[in-house]
């Protein structure tokens, strides 16, 4: 009975720890095709409460793209011309994009986009589990950090213009 049950719970480790190691070599795969899409779960400005965001918020990165729809929480220095540009929404095809592999399977992705106004630099920390951060440096705003997660992406998830 005894060696049923070890058995049985080698198997299941077996099992698990073979599923983890098929998701961080696939986690790994999508950061490096530079296609892919991290969606923020919660959001952090530099000063206040964190949030849980509630509705999908997202940075779509593509060869050839960045597409923004993030949430703004933060304090901004001066006040938008347009009232209702308070996120972080833009479209770039114009960007500096920096990967460096770290140790334990870790990311440090650099976007600098120099057509998106405002914005200065996007840093993510991507780890092979599929989980993330990005920290947002603006101009005129407070940086804001979103914790996330990454999934593949689509040629046409979304229009970029």
């Amino acid at each position: 009975m005894k060696t049923t049950a070890l058995v049985i719970s080698l198997l299941l480790i077996s099992l698990f720890s073979h599923a983890q190691s098929t998701d961080a070599k696939e986690n790994t795969r999508i950061i490096e095709s530079k296609n892919f899409i991290f969606i923020a779960q919660q959001a952090i400005p530099q000063s206040g409460a964190s949030r849980t965001l509630t509705s999908q918020y997202d940075l779509t990165v593509r060869p050839d793209s960045v597409i923004s729809e993030l949430p703004f929480f933060g304090r901004a220095y001066t006040a938008p011309m347009n009232p209702t540009d308070g996120g972080i929404r833009f479209s770039s095809v114009k960007f500096g994009y920096e990967s460096v592999k770290k140790k334990k399977g870790r990311y440090e992705i650099s976007i600098r986009p120099s057509d998106a106004q405002g914005i200065i630099s996007m840093n993510l920390s991507l780890y092979s589990s599929g989980r993330g951060t990005l920290t947002v440096t603006q101009l005129n705003r407070s940086v804001m950090t979103f914790y996330g997660f990454i999934r593949e992406g689509r040629p046409f998830d979304r229009k970029a213009f």
